[in-house]
């Protein structure tokens, strides 16, 4: 299945955004990128970019996002400020499979300067393929939009 999947990264990630973007494009899948060029040698801010991923994740024009700072944290403690998305810092596989059986994470945030590359393509290749397992976990993403609309979020 074919996804549309938005990609950001600060300057700590603009190559491993480049490698990403041409994996997920050998995977069939539409990628939207943000962020710095490589060229760009300047710092950018991490809210910024994750900003303009989760407003597309929020606004439901993209399937997904991948977000890449130094740590992935930053990226993540920015996106889940807006409304429907569920990030979290993924550093393994197993991370990878359980985040979206259990609380289907619609934004992976990776680390940029303590993956390797083989990892991060297992952990994408995991997270993309991994479906949601809905039942007991359905109702607490349930809990999770309740908060939002108490929380005028939405």
């Amino acid at each position: 299945m074919s996804l549309k999947i938005a990609i950001g990264s600060d300057h700590h990630g603009i190559l491993v955004r480049t490698k990403i973007t041409e994996f997920l494009h050998q995977l069939g899948h539409t990628v939207l990128e943000f962020g710095p060029l490589l060229e760009e040698k300047q710092p950018v801010d991490y809210p910024d970019i994750a900003s303009e991923v989760a407003q597309r994740i929020s606004r439901q024009e993209v399937d997904r996002g991948i977000l890449i700072c130094g740590t992935g944290i930053g990226m993540c403690i920015t996106a889940n400020k807006f409304v429907g998305v569920r990030a979290a810092p993924i550093i393994d596989e197993l991370a990878a499979e359980l985040s979206r059986r259990h609380n289907d994470l619609n934004v992976l945030c990776l680390s940029g300067d303590m993956l390797d590359e083989g990892t991060i393509h297992r952990i994408i290749e995991i997270w993309l393929t991994s479906p949601f397992d809905g039942g007991r976990h359905e109702k607490r993403i349930e809990k999770i939009e309740k908060i939002e609309k108490q929380l005028g979020m939405c």
